[in-house]
């Protein structure tokens, strides 16, 4: 198991720091046994990260690894406090009304690791998919405020689950905004993201900033529903990440 801690201290302004190297790096991702866990893992699996995918029930989560298992990757499954205590690095990507509870009950195994959240508080209605008000701000800050042991670091939210699970799809083409307030761990998962094939990490902002990250989840389902599509995301001028 790879230490976070063992990578450089790129402090300062944002969007300045060189490459970081995550390839050895464990992702745990709690919800991975869902379309977006599982499809996450599936693509870090590809590049070349161990990937544990967490679930309530262990057997679960070795039934939603054993078909990537198959192809040769580097996936298993576990129950959620032991992807929690194992990983290196936690993806959160659970439903929101588990969000809370969950990572509460990690709290412990999750102290001192990076926590990545990339769960999107929305409503469906007969008029489409709308945000949530979540009184935290954000999935991201509720995170944040339950595990003040953790990094947490917002992400992940706009890429198409459909387009990671698919096989015939060899690049996701979209960009993937990252949000924290550690300028160290923000690196670590656009270096994270950037290792999905065509997928870029883009800093976006500090934690606080993504609650209209999130919400915008809702225009896209409205997009992709309207288009038929599968959309994400690309930032112009930016030639760096």
């Amino acid at each position: 198991m790879a230490s976070i801690s063992d990578q450089p201290d790129n402090s300062g302004a944002a969007g300045t720091a060189g490459p970081t190297d995550v390839a050895s790096l464990t992702v745990g991702i709690l919800g991975g046994t869902g379309p977006q866990g599982r499809g996450l893992g599936r693509r870090l699996a590809i590049a070349g990260n161990p990937v544990v995918l967490g679930s309530r029930s262990a057997e679960r989560a070795d039934a939603a690894a054993a078909p990537v298992r198959d192809e040769g990757l580097p996936v298993r499954g576990a129950d959620n406090a032991a992807t929690a205590k194992e990983a290196d690095l936690v993806i959160v990507a659970v439903p929101w009304e588990g969000h809370r509870e969950l990572l509460v009950s990690l709290r412990s195994e999750l102290a001192g690791k990076i926590v990545v959240d990339c769960v999107n508080p929305l409503g469906f209605d007969k008029a489409g998919p709308y945000a949530l008000d979540v009184p935290e701000g954000s999935a991201a800050q509720q995170a944040a405020e339950v595990l003040p042991e953790s990094t947490v670091v917002a992400a992940f939210h706009h890429v198409s689950a459909v387009l990671l699970e698919d096989p015939a799809v060899g690049e996701i083409d979209t960009d993937v905004l990252v949000l924290g307030d550690d300028r160290a761990a923000t690196d670590v998962v656009r270096a994270l993201a950037g290792r999905i094939a065509g997928v870029r990490g883009i800093y976006g902002g500090r934690l606080r900033n993504a609650g209209q990250v999130e919400a915008l989840t809702a225009n896209l389902i409205a997009i992709n529903r309207r288009y038929k599509s599968h959309a994400g995301l690309r930032v112009t001028d930016v030639t760096d990440a």
